[in-house]
């Protein structure tokens, strides 16, 4: 299953089959400071170390989360990746401020594509350049938003619930208007960089979609729940549930990769 069409003429790159998703909460007010440093200081000197900032979000229902989602090839880059950017000069020269807004960066899951591929396509995407003085463009948000589903799971239900997702859920989705960017189940791997903890008990399946808009996503969910398919899937997922799903609506920041594909097939 094609989840995001390529944009290019070439070879589809499939981003990252090691992703963290990571949930910050941030002392009040403190979200756009954190944005501009992370834009504007941060994300080349992650990426030049070998991973992918696949997407970096404000949360729409939640206003002092920063939400965001990076890549590595293996654990063993992670592991080489972190070592590298955590050990170097521009996470020294800049952590002071972005850890001056945070309250917590400990929610983090590890994850891996729920199918062969699951994954991001990333090849078209773009990454928006900073203005003069190297600061990222303030409070643009990308048109359209990006909303983030983690289902959580029994131990050991993930490839049921991912193979009945595929084949049941991600069809219906897609003919009520969701983009399906990309789906993830718990990576169990062992943490290759023990200094930034992980949720390494945590079973879940999650999805990333994207709408053009939050009206959009609205309409979206009134139509899957009057339909008697969508019902049907969602009472023989019950059994692989073990808590409520968690619903992340989220708004791409003016640098984020994901979010600056035409969200409109």
């Amino acid at each position: 299953m094609t989840l995001l069409p390529n944009t290019t003429a070439g070879t589809v790159v499939l981003a990252s089959p090691v992703v963290e998703l990571r949930q910050y909460t941030l002392k009040p007010g403190r979200r756009e400071a954190l944005i501009e440093v992370f834009d504007g200081k941060l994300v080349e000197g992650q990426e030049v170390t070998g991973m992918t900032i696949i997407g970096q979000f404000r949360d729409l229902d939640r206003p002092d989360m920063f939400i965001w989602l990076r890549g590595f090839d293996s654990m063993g880059t992670r592991k080489d990746s972190l070592t590298a950017f955590y050990g170097g000069p521009i996470w020294a020269a800049h952590r002071d401020a972005a850890n001056a807004t945070m309250i917590d960066s400990d929610d983090v899951l590890l994850l891996k594509p729920a199918w062969r591929g699951a994954a991001f396509d990333l090849s078209g995407a773009e990454r928006a350049g900073l203005a003069t003085g190297e600061m990222p463009i303030r409070n643009k948000p990308l048109p359209g938003i990006v909303v983030i589903r983690i289902h959580h799971l029994r131990p050991g239900s993930e490839a049921n619930f991912a193979n009945r997702f595929e084949t049941e859920a991600a069809p219906m989705m897609a003919a009520s208007g969701a983009r399906l960017f990309a789906a993830f189940v718990s990576e169990h791997a062992e943490n290759s960089f023990p200094r930034l903890p992980l949720r390494a008990s945590e079973n879940v399946f999650v999805s990333v979609t994207g709408f053009d808009s939050a009206e959009a996503h609205t309409r979206h969910e009134a139509a899957l729940a009057g339909s008697p398919a969508w019902q049907v899937f969602l009472q023989g997922s019950q059994q692989d549930l073990r808590q409520p799903t968690e619903t992340l609506r989220l708004s791409p920041t003016s640098r984020s990769l994901l979010g600056r594909w035409p969200m409109s097939a």
